[in-house]
């Protein structure tokens, strides 16, 4: 087995750095950009008078730096060259989102909303992968320019991480579905024209199957805004929504009749393996930064270095990240090989083990660093209270446990890819 970096990537990442260096760096520090990074002045991106919306200003820098990434080739990596793309994998998307977050941060990946120079552009790949040709016809050309995109509405307000028991529905009237319901922590509904609202259609409370994905426009008659929801991470641009008799043609299924489960699953693997690689970078920051300052500092006349009691957490860290790196790379190279399905229990390991270290390895940042480290001079805090949301939104760490013990214990199937023994060997 060959564990190298592929020559290819191990270049692009280079190249990456060069185009960070000579673009995005000079527009960061451009204008007072540079406040929108400055986490002593975080609250730069909040538009308290909006009800702690994003700040239009923020949210544009970062339309431009998409803008200059996709004019120099970079935003739409993960695409085939059909779409302007350079066929990335998995696996490179894994390497490189871990190259970025190590960095820190910065305009050319931010932590706080998923905003990268190299594309996740989740809504673009599920319309290719489940749009119909009509769809495809009149969405593909505004999710590659950034002219039209959708939120994505499946968490309810009394279920949770529990999608299947959903009390939103669908009723089908003539050409037409009436839909009523209501959804929480829609992420992005502040400038989404459209939300992709999950519903049941058919079956029973807990079948998996008879729930539909609609794509709803969100200034549909019926749709409405209750709150925005406020965060230990400002801004908020996530919302509780209501639908009452929203009318939408039968045109707006999006992935088929009662298949809606299986586009939000196959979202939720490729976007998981992904997060799990930006949390396992972040982590690898603090640790570097810690293991930096502690040869740094030197009270009472010597190195914090010299100590075991900085030396041993930090090396048990960087130990997890080891063994964490490894299996990401494994699980994006199974998932470039055999599909995304065919590793959903590994993907459920990478990403709760990876928000987890994450927190541990920015709060021992804190720790080494002491008072500095829990000031706002430093960026461990915000690093912290970022990825502490990960271990609830990208499904709940216990969701991912309980999800790799129904493999386990063969309560839930997954075919082992043609010539591997078991996907859990």
């Amino acid at each position: 087995m060959n564990f190298d970096i592929p020559q290819d990537l191990a270049d692009y990442l280079v190249e990456l750095d060069e185009f960070i260096d000579r673009v995005i760096r000079p527009l960061e520090e451009q204008d007072d950009n540079i406040r929108f990074f400055d986490h002593r002045r975080e609250d730069a991106r909040t538009d308290w008078e909006r009800g702690g919306l994003p700040n239009d200003e923020w949210e544009n820098l970062l339309r431009k730096a998409k803008r200059l990434a996709d004019e120099a080739g970079h935003y739409r990596y993960p695409l085939s060259d059909e779409y302007g793309g350079r066929n990335g994998t998995n696996l490179g998307m894994a390497i490189i989102r871990e190259h970025f977050a190590r960095k820190g941060l910065g305009l050319h990946n931010d932590l706080q909303n998923e905003h990268s120079i190299v594309g996740n552009n989740v809504g673009l790949l599920l319309m290719i992968a489940y749009g119909t040709e009509e769809q495809k016809a009149d969405w593909i050309d505004d999710l590659l320019h950034g002219r039209k995109g959708f939120a994505f509405g499946i968490t309810e307000p009394e279920h949770g991480s529990d999608a299947t028991h959903m009390e939103t529905a669908a009723v089908r009237d003539g050409d037409e579905w009436i839909i009523n319901g209501e959804k929480t922590w829609n992420t992005g509904i502040h400038s989404a024209p459209y939300d992709m609202i999950m519903a049941r259609t058919s079956g029973k409370a807990g079948d998996g199957d008879g729930i539909t994905a609609f794509l709803v426009p969100t200034n549909a008659p019926g749709f409405e805004v209750l709150e925005f929801l406020w965060t230990f991470n400002m801004p908020t641009d996530h919302a509780h929504i209501r639908l009452t008799d929203v009318r939408v043609p039968h045109s707006s299924i999006f992935g088929g009749e009662g298949r809606g489960l299986q586009v939000v699953q196959h979202f939720f693997n490729e976007n998981r393996i992904r997060q799990a690689a930006s949390s396992l970078g972040a982590a690898q920051f603090c640790i570097d930064e810690s293991v930096k300052y502690a040869k740094e500092r030197r009270p009472f006349g010597k190195a914090l270095a010299s100590n075991q009691a900085i030396q041993f957490p930090l090396v048990e860290l960087q130990t997890q990240c080891e063994m964490l790196r490894a299996l990401i790379h494994k699980t994006a190279w199974m998932m470039d090989t055999y599909g995304a399905f065919a590793v959903s229990d590994k993907v459920s390991m990478c990403n709760y083990w990876a928000n987890r270290l994450c927190c541990e390895a920015a709060d021992r940042a804190m720790q080494v660093h002491g008072g500095l480290g829990y000031s706002r001079h430093k960026p461990f805090e915000h690093i912290y209270r970022h990825h502490r949301r990960y271990r609830i939104t990208e499904g709940a760490e216990e969701i991912q446990m309980r999800r790799v013990a129904g493999y386990m214990f063969g309560f839930m199937n997954q075919q082992a890819p043609k010539g591997v023994a078991s996907v859990n060997g």
